[in-house]
């Protein structure tokens, strides 16, 4: 079986990056960041960075997987009602991809 190749043409990144063209001291919450399949390719560009899924194994592999540098993420295995009822956090920008 062919391995999966994720947004080989860098399309994902293109929009992200032209919608919040500035992460500089922004505060990201990325809902569903399963195992960091976007997180790592943003999160060296903002301030801080709350990656929050319910499945604890994608939890897992993105703390398995985390580039040096990248402290200042935070990894949540929580699912986003129960982290909102819970959070008095203010962020800047809010990321949901692939998460429906």
């Amino acid at each position: 079986m062919p391995s999966v190749r994720y947004d080989p043409e860098g399309r994902e990144l293109s929009a992200l990056f032209g919608v919040f063209d500035d992460f500089k001291g922004k505060s990201v919450l990325e809902i569903g960041c399963g195992g960091g399949r976007l997180t790592w390719r943003y999160a060296d560009r903002a301030a801080r960075v709350t990656a929050i899924d319910p499945d604890a194994s994608s939890i897992s592999r993105a703390k398995q997987t985390r580039p040096p540098g990248f402290e200042h993420v935070q990894l949540v295995n929580e699912a986003l009602e129960d982290f909102v009822g819970r959070t008095t956090e203010k962020f800047d920008i809010a990321i949901l991809a692939w998460s429906l």
